[in-house]
């Protein structure tokens, strides 16, 4: 699908058919081949295929030349309880956007439901209008996973959930900073580039160092939250082995407690003629006596050492 966006008396208009002239923006979404090779044909641009817009190489992130400026960036979105990226790609040329993308996101939606309040000139203002709606996106993101990490903090805070579940909910969140903190660089690389290119205006440069200044706050927000959920899985792994100390504890006081009745009946229990106490009409009653008696003494030595 095609949507081309026209300037017609200051309003901007949006319109499926292809335009005669003053269109500012063509927004691509999973084109067939045929509106592909249309596109190119009509504005005498070459569009990014499938496997330029996935390029992970720096350089394949950023192309700029003396006609235009081309950016591929991964737009991060959720699905269900995580997070994945899926790439978009920008052209900017004779003051004109080419936008690509495989699927629908709110932020383009947004954008272009604004378009009659800002007025464009140029694909550029759209262009920046699309970075700057991604960032307060971003920022939406790391609030809800703030939101998530406040939770589990709780649960540790007061004892409730010490299990294997709440751990593997720990390192999905660290997963999921991990994504948004990558996605934020990724956008800061790009704004840098475009602060120094020569086919973007001096006045639009200082709302690109505005967004460079809020991506940077938000990459520091980011690593904060990583930084809460390592100290978080630290906790964790502290209060698991609290646990097994006081759980080993315990099986070490019982031990000790059984160890004197158990020397004492390992004594009486060997056969020896010249046992004075053998014959003892009250041997065996003495011999349970000294039994709970070691056991007594020494769980009064346990709680005298405070060790109980």
């Amino acid at each position: 699908m095609i949507n081309y966006f026209v300037l017609e008396h200051g309003r901007a208009l949006q319109q499926t058919t292809e335009p005669d002239q003053g269109v500012f923006w063509v927004d691509i979404i999973s084109p067939t081949e045929e509106e592909q090779r249309r596109v190119e044909q009509h504005f005498g641009v070459e569009l990014f295929t499938r496997q330029e817009s996935e390029e992970i190489e720096s350089s394949s992130r950023y192309i700029e030349t003396e006609e235009e400026i081309g950016v591929n960036i991964n737009f991060l979105f959720q699905l269900g309880d995580s997070f994945s990226n899926s790439p978009v790609s920008f052209i900017l040329k004779d003051r004109m956007l080419f936008t690509q993308r495989s699927m629908e996101f709110h932020t383009f939606t947004k954008v272009s439901q604004k378009l009659r309040a800002l007025r464009p000139t140029d694909g550029r203002e759209v262009f920046l209008a699309i970075l700057a709606m991604r960032i307060d996106f971003d920022a939406d993101f790391i609030e809800h996973i703030t939101a998530k990490i406040n939770m589990v903090s709780d649960h540790l805070v007061a004892g409730q959930d010490t299990n294997r579940d709440l751990l593997l909910k720990i390192a999905a969140l660290q997963t999921t900073t991990i994504s948004i903190r990558e996605n934020i660089i990724e956008k800061q690389r790009i704004l840098s580039s475009l602060l120094r290119s020569k086919l973007i205006p001096k006045d639009e440069k200082n709302d690109i160092t505005i967004m460079i200044k809020d991506v940077n706050s938000l990459l520091d927000h980011a690593s904060f939250n990583f930084e809460r959920l390592e100290f978080l899985q630290n906790t964790f792994i502290g209060l698991v082995g609290l646990e097994e100390s006081r759980t080993i504890k315990i099986f070490t006081v019982v031990t000790v407690m059984f160890m004197p009745p158990t020397l004492i009946g390992s004594l009486y229990g060997m056969n020896f003629d010249l046992m004075p106490e053998l014959h003892f009409s009250f041997g065996y009653p003495m011999a349970l006596g000294m039994m709970v008696l070691s056991s007594c003494l020494t769980l009064l030595l346990f709680r005298l050492k405070k060790l109980l």
